[in-house]
């Protein structure tokens, strides 16, 4: 018997269109037409449509997020919203402050409440601990973070891309002692991005034909908070040799990097900042900040799309979409001084 999926396929619609369409939701004429066709094709009952979206009205899901402060998780938290508001699901968010013990309070809440599904970026790559949720067929889907070993739908960007487009414009730019301001060791979005620092410099040859790998003390971890940029800005210059440009893996250390230079007399291009996410209204900062443009909404919207699905009663095999990053050049990496 055809399914909702089956329709949407045939249509090449999502399946919240095909939800609106049998349910008097806002849909074009048009679009309409080609759902029902669709359906009659296939020998769709949308009677099905009916029962699923009468219960899936007063559910809630939840929004587990380490730090609503970073607008990288604001912009996503809204793109979640979006997309659940087009099958009439409510969010509950819940802010982690990266304390996995919090996290688990969270994770408990959801299963005690039975909200109908949970979507999470979770706190430790190891630590954070799913099967409560999953255990109890409660549908998951990891965004941003996945925890290893969780078998849950997934929604992540290309960090390690991002890292290496960010360190070969860097080389591009004539910077050669380039720095990394990595996060917290264990983090899986931290680790892939210094891996894709790592990557590009290994491959790079210098002046003496060798590969360009960095002093060990260029690369410092931080706690993606504004602070733990500053403090590891702080000490990369102090450095014997300090590095003439450095790579922020997100977006809040990026500011305190940057009031680490300006606090020493240096600024950017001079000392090159490139940032992993933008920061807040970035064309205002003097210079402007390079980055590493995040899907931020769209990880979002694909993880909520994902968690309909499977509150729906989707059978489809567990999926991980990836979405690509890119690299916005402004004023911050124009070149060193001594080029």
């Amino acid at each position: 018997m055809a399914t909702i999926y089956d329709v949407a396929r045939e249509a090449g619609v999502s399946p919240a269109t095909v939800s609106r369409v049998f349910n008097g939701g806002r849909v074009t004429a048009e679009r309409a037409a080609t759902v029902r066709a669709a359906a009659a094709v296939l020998g769709f009952a949308p009677n099905r449509v009916a029962r699923s979206l009468r219960m899936q009205r007063a559910s809630v899901i939840g929004l587990i997020i380490p730090d609503i402060g970073n607008p990288f998780f604001t912009a996503l938290a809204r793109g979640v919203e979006d997309a659940a508001q087009e099958t009439n699901l409510s969010v509950v968010l819940c802010n982690t402050d990266e304390d996995v013990d919090k996290e688990h309070r969270y994770l408990e809440v959801a299963a005690a409440e039975q909200m109908a599904g949970v979507i999470v970026a979770a706190a430790s790559r190891h630590r954070t601990d799913l099967s409560a949720l999953v255990g109890r067929g409660t549908p998951v889907v990891a965004v941003d973070r996945r925890p290893r070993g969780a078998s849950v739908d997934a929604v992540m960007m290309d960090n390690r891309h991002g890292g290496e487009e960010a360190t070969e414009h860097l080389l591009a730019r004539g910077y050669r002692r380039i720095a990394c301001i990595a996060g917290p060791e264990g983090a899986s979005t931290s680790d892939e991005r210094l891996a894709g620092y790592r990557a590009v410099l290994r491959d790079h040859l210098g002046d003496a034909g060798r590969a360009a790998v960095p002093p060990a003390e260029y690369v410092v971890h931080g706690d993606f908070r504004v602070d733990g940029g500053r403090a590891a800005m702080a000490r990369l210059l102090a450095l014997p040799e300090p590095p003439d440009a450095v790579f922020v893996a997100n977006n809040l250390m990026t500011v305190g990097a940057l009031a680490a230079l300006r606090e020493a007399g240096l600024a950017p291009p001079d000392t090159g900042l490139l940032s992993f996410g933008d920061v807040p209204w970035p064309e205002l900062v003097t210079p402007s900040l390079s980055s590493v443009q995040l899907p931020s909404y769209e990880l979002g919207f694909a993880a909520a799309q994902l968690l309909q699905e499977r509150i729906a009663g989707t059978a489809k095999p567990l999926q991980t979409v990836v979405l690509r990053t890119s690299l916005r050049v402004r004023e911050s990496t124009s070149g060193p001084a001594h080029d």
